[in-house]
């Protein structure tokens, strides 16, 4: 995926997009690095740890039961990556549960 698709996709981040980036960046997270709408392979992950091969996905209602998000998890997993999704709405309103879900998997790697 083109890094070019990568930058218009930062600047159009959705609201929780954004939260959660505002919780991530500059190693706010127990000082893990992400990066956001990173290219991997022929995707965009929306957040990426490189360190852990971890991936951080924030989904709206169009991925609810999207086969293509299940054939694009299983592709980044047969590269060594895991993929965790959170809904937007649950990142809004329970960001500190987002949280510690993602440093669980972190500390978990």
């Amino acid at each position: 995926m083109s890094n070019a698709n990568a930058r218009k996709l930062r600047k159009q981040q959705t609201p929780a997009e954004q939260k959660l980036w505002n919780l991530l960046r500059n190693k706010k997270l127990a000082k893990y690095k992400f990066r956001r709408q990173f290219p991997i392979g022929n995707y965009i992950a929306d957040f990426a740890c490189f360190q852990h091969r971890l991936i951080v996905e924030a989904d709206g209602s169009q991925h609810a039961e999207s086969i293509l998000d299940k054939k694009r998890t299983a592709e980044l997993e047969k590269q060594g990556w895991h993929v965790i999704r959170f809904w937007n709405d649950e990142i809004m309103q329970n960001s500190e549960g987002v949280l510690l879900s993602i440093l669980s998997e972190l500390d978990g790697a």
